[in-house]
């Protein structure tokens, strides 16, 4: 028991920052403001020739396609007074693959979470201990942050390398080159905008580390101060 015990504790430590990171990820995929925030700073309204509503069609289609159940998106917006299909066959297509990876983002998160409250469950109920808890959760605080650590600094030294290895990791194809003076997936989403989501993503899940760790080490001071009654009373 004292095996399956230990193991299943370093499991809850390991779970946590793969739980905080696709939190984030989960997070910013559905924060309409994060797209709003990169179509002004990159001007992407000059850059398509679409006006702001329509830009917010983009985002709405967007996030609800991500959520939805449909194989391949469909968002038709007013371009010169007309109706424009937004993405290609060749853009649809990666962003099929893109929703494969959101989805295995929300099975991570799901799965996570499902070990996370049901261990803690365990020890509040069946083992009858807190603390073991409170240090798990002090432990995945500090692995994450180290996660997090190495992470920004590989987005910060040299992003283009991190953005190109991450595509030849995540993709079976090169549906995701695409061609930036004539594919609006490019126009919408350049570069900067990834990179400022790779932040938005590394600080997201560094704060949830730090008020995750903050909680369990102000958890084990609750126990240790209700340990240190008992002996004195």
């Amino acid at each position: 028991m004292k095996i399956i015990r230990t193991a299943a504790y370093w499991l809850f430590i390991l779970c946590l920052p793969i739980l905080l990171l696709s939190t984030s990820i989960r997070i910013a995929v559905n924060s309409s403001e994060l797209y709003s925030y990169g179509f002004n700073k990159y001007n992407i309204s000059q850059v398509t020739g679409l006006a702001p509503e329509e830009l917010d069609k983009a985002i709405t289609g967007l996030i609800t396609y991500f959520n939805d159940s449909e194989e391949y998106i469909n968002v038709t917006v007013i371009k010169d007074g007309k109706p424009f299909t937004l993405f290609n066959e060749r853009e649809v297509g990666h962003l099929k693959d893109v929703k494969g990876l959101f989805r295995l983002d929300f099975r991570l998160l799901l799965g996570t979470l499902i070990y996370a409250v049901i261990y803690s469950g365990l020890n509040y109920i069946l083992w009858l201990d807190k603390k073991r808890v409170a240090r798990g959760l002090i432990g995945g605080s500090v692995l994450t942050l180290a996660v997090i650590i190495i992470l920004g600094l590989m987005i910060w030294i040299n992003f283009d390398w991190f953005f190109y290895q991450f595509h030849l990791i995540s993709f079976t194809n090169d549906l995701w080159l695409l061609d930036p003076t004539t594919d609006y997936l490019i126009m919408l989403f350049p570069q900067g905008f990834w990179y400022d989501a790779a932040l938005f993503i590394t600080l997201g899940t560094a704060a949830l580390a730090l008020f995750m760790g903050g909680t369990g080490w102000w958890r084990l001071r609750k126990e240790k101060q209700a340990e240190q009654a008992k002996v004195k009373s």
